[in-house]
């Protein structure tokens, strides 16, 4: 094993090999901590080596973006282009979930990457070329939003961990007294909140915490979009005021 690690070390730096190895490094200590002194430690050469490679920490970052969705890749799924749009979607999803750091980093840059680009282009495509307007797309990819990328900002929060169950004998936990006053509260004054945000849990592994199936919930509001964007390309619907179209404004 030391040898192979010799070996990989001994290899020319290359732009790919430094990109690589920074996706490695973020999945493995996460974002926070990569760093060019880090990166540089890793690869077993000195940071400023580093540079004639990527100019700086910004451009590192840009890269590791562009490696990760560039290596998206959509399965073969016909001329259906809901299935087609969904098929590219969840790809998208699968890929940034095996780096999660991905998503924050993508929301951080200042404009979009030619990986980014790319991908952004080829689901716009999907759209012009199944008959959808200029117009109708344009709104089409402002209601997808980071879902192009399999991302979402939920609107719960994950309701409060309740106390664990004390053992028998064992005095009462004031917390569970103040817990149980606080949702009672919140119950009061938000009574459709806490309805809700209460929901029996199913996914404990939930991005959006308990209570709510991550990829259900997902893939759920993907197939309503998709639905309704199919329902207004029939309409020949138009943002323009008129028989067709969206609301004056």
């Amino acid at each position: 094993m030391a040898q192979q690690t010799d070996a990989t070390r001994r290899a020319p730096l290359s732009r790919d090999r430094v990109l690589r190895a920074a996706v490695t490094l973020a999945d493995a200590t996460g974002i926070e901590a990569l760093s060019m002194r880090r990166l540089a430690q890793e690869l077993g050469v000195v940071p400023m080596a580093l540079y004639k490679h990527v100019a700086n920490k910004e451009e590192l970052l840009d890269g590791m973006v562009d490696a990760v969705v560039g290596g998206i890749e959509p399965p073969d799924v016909g001329p259906d282009w809901r299935a087609a749009v969904r098929g590219r979607v969840l790809a998208a999803r699968e890929a940034l979930r095996s780096h999660p750091w991905a998503a924050q980093v993508i929301r951080s840059r200042s404009g979009p990457t030619p990986a980014l680009l790319a991908h952004m282009d080829a689901v716009i495509g999907l759209f012009r070329t199944s008959g959808f307007s200029v117009d109708l797309t344009h709104h089409v990819m402002h209601a997808l939003g980071g879902r192009i990328l399999g991302f979402t900002q939920e609107v719960f929060d994950a309701p409060p961990d309740a106390p664990p169950d004390a053992p028998p004998g064992a005095a009462p936990d004031p917390r569970a007294g103040e817990q149980a006053a606080a949702l009672r509260q919140l119950a009061e004054r938000y009574p459709y909140v806490t309805e809700l945000a209460g929901a029996t849990a199913h996914d404990d592994d939930s991005v959006v915490g308990r209570g709510c199936d991550d990829q259900f919930e997902f893939e759920f509001a993907l197939d309503l979009l998709l639905d309704g964007f199919e329902r207004l390309r029939e309409q020949g619907w138009s943002s323009a005021p008129g028989p067709a179209g969206g609301p004056a404004r």
